[in-house]
Formats: C-alpha cells, structure tokens, sequence
C-alpha cells in the first residue's frame, strides 16, 4: 500500500476529498448488501467460476504501484480447490509479470470473474501466493499442455456484485461489438507510439497473430 508520505507529496490536479466527505456523499450500504459477502466459496459461487471464462485480477506492489490484468480461457480455468481456496494458471503471455511481481511482495488480491450474458459478476478478495505444485499444475492442463506456474488465491471474502456497471454499458448486446471497428488495431497504436524504422502496424499486428496461435 501507499505510505502517508507518498499521498502527501503526490501533486493533486483537482481537489482531493477524505474519505468522510465520500461516506457523506455516496451513505451507507444497504443490509442485504453487507450480509451477502461470504467469507468462503459456496455452491452457488462455485458454479458461478466454474462456468466464467474471464477474470480481471489486481494486484498492488509495497511502492504504491498497482496493476490490473486480464486472465481467461475455457470455462472453469481457475479453479476451486476448496471453499477457501482457488487456483488461477498462468499461461503463455507478455512476460511482464507485473502481477507476480506484486503478489511477490504484497499478496493482497482482488479477482472479478465474468460469465458471458450474466448481468452481475462475482468479486473475490483474499490473499495469494504463486506456486509450481505439479499437482496443482496438473488440475490446471488445457488441451495436454500444463501452465508452467499457477496462483493460489486464499479467499477473504465473495460476493455477487450488482450488475448495474453491466447492464450500463450494454456490455453483453450485440450492438456493442460494433463499437470494436471504431477502435485502432494493436499495430496501429503501437507503430505510432515507437516511431521504429521498420516497425509498422501490419508487422506488428502480423506478429500479434503469430503468438497467437500458440496459446499454451
């Protein structure tokens, strides 16, 4: 976490309120709201991951640094191992490993799983470590092929979250896929970015395809 002195020499562009302010503001949660998180995976949360092929996973580092990563794949990729604990693979990427970095040094975590079609998402938060345990490796294989590491997630709380952010965004309509021809490919962001001779968006678009095709 950020320590009080780095919040209190960070430049502010616009006014920073404390958190009374925003308790103020926003009031208190609704009963429902604090008795529905679980301190465990049951049944229904469960079947809830066992059916979700994405995840956004965050992370935070001891410098104040944190990041936000995409995980996903078939169905049921991370997987329960039991009502306290859960198992996410790590499977071919970047390399940047800016997650296990954090977890490294800070095993806070934060998961939010996604299940196509279904207005609300599942949160989990807990505590997590990465290991190589072949046995827990080899509950993780996709196709024949083993994830090289996986990360253990020691669940604090689940909840169903509300599912007014999906259902604004209009996330799951068909329609909204349009919205992918409005945006600039990969390469085209990326050859503007570098400015590299030789480097142009169909090269780099070309080798995204490329890796592609190896996903595990």
């Amino acid at each position: 976490m950020p320590s009080e002195k780095h919040l209190e020499t960070r430049q502010h562009k616009y006014r920073r309120i404390d958190i009374e302010r925003v308790l103020d503001i926003i009031g208190e949660p609704e009963t429902l709201t604090l008795a529905k998180v679980q301190d465990k995976l049951d049944r229904h949360l469960r079947r809830f991951i066992a059916h979700s092929p994405f995840l956004c996973m965050a992370t935070g580092g001891v410098d104040g640094d944190f990041d936000c990563s995409p995980r996903g794949d078939y169905p049921g990729f991370a997987r329960v191992l039991d009502e306290r604990t859960l198992a996410i693979p790590d499977r071919v990427g970047n390399r940047l490993v800016d997650s296990l970095r954090n977890i490294a040094v800070n095993p806070g975590i934060g998961l939010n799983f996604l299940v196509p079609g279904h207005r609300e998402t599942l949160r989990v938060n807990g505590y997590a470590y990465v290991t190589d345990e072949p046995d827990v490796l080899a509950r993780l294989q996709v196709e024949g092929k083993l994830p090289s590491l996986a990360i253990i997630v020691e669940v604090k709380e689940a909840y169903i979250h509300c599912g007014r952010a999906i259902i604004r965004s209009r996330l799951w309509d068909p329609k909204s896929q349009l919205l992918a021809t409005e945006v600039p490919s990969m390469g085209e962001i990326v050859e503007e970015q570098l400015h590299m001779d030789g480097v142009t968006a169909d090269v780099i678009d070309g080798f995204a395809e490329d890796g592609y095709k190896t996903l595990y």
